[in-house]
């Protein structure tokens, strides 16, 4: 299954490109407001939560993503979910803060679930070193690099009300915005 920036591309049954689209729907789309507001701390580990990352897992592999931030839901709780490898159960993250990142950078193009058919240059730290909790309120600690690392800044980004626009070049984003404009108008 190949990649585009931070989507999975290939040809899907019609069953599963019905739930891609209704994954799709479901995901808030550039330029709603909330993909630009601040994710709050998670103070309580229950079942509200627990059901949240359930519900975001099962839209982010519907959706053919790698990863998933509650932002993107509407939910402004600092939990994302990310599946960089095919085929591993994905991870969710709670309260997740990058604590240190390579000073080795690499541009690559990203792609988000938010922004459809953009696809921009991105530059991220290569390597990331990143303190989390994960459903249960277990303390995590992961050291990243590659594609797990820029999935997973993207991630803590959309928690930060950041976007992909906001951290590409400026012919990136005159092009991002020129397709999205384009999108909205139809």
């Amino acid at each position: 299954m190949a990649e585009q920036g931070q989507v999975k591309t290939g040809e899907l049954d019609p069953q599963a490109e019905a739930r891609r689209r209704l994954a799709l729907a479901q995901i808030r789309q550039y330029p709603d407001p909330v993909l630009r507001l601040e994710a709050q701390e998670i103070e309580d580990f229950d079942d509200d939560l627990a059901q949240l990352v359930e519900r975001m897992k099962r839209l982010m592999q519907d959706a053919r993503g790698v990863g998933l931030a509650a932002n993107q839901v509407g939910i402004l709780r600092r939990v994302f979910i990310f599946q960089a490898e095919e085929g591993e159960e994905p991870l969710a993250l709670v309260n997740p803060t990058i604590v240190e990142h390579s000073d080795v950078v690499e541009l690559e193009d990203e792609g988000c679930l938010s922004l459809q058919g953009v696809l921009v240059p991105v530059e991220r730290a290569l390597r990331i070193r990143l303190e989390a909790r994960d459903a249960e309120g277990e303390p995590i600690a992961l050291e990243l690099q590659g594609l797990e690392a820029r999935v997973v800044q993207h991630e803590v980004d959309h928690l930060d009300g950041v976007l992909i626009v906001d951290r590409t070049t400026p012919e990136g984003r005159r092009e991002a915005l020129s397709v999205l404009r384009q999108s909205a108008a139809i």
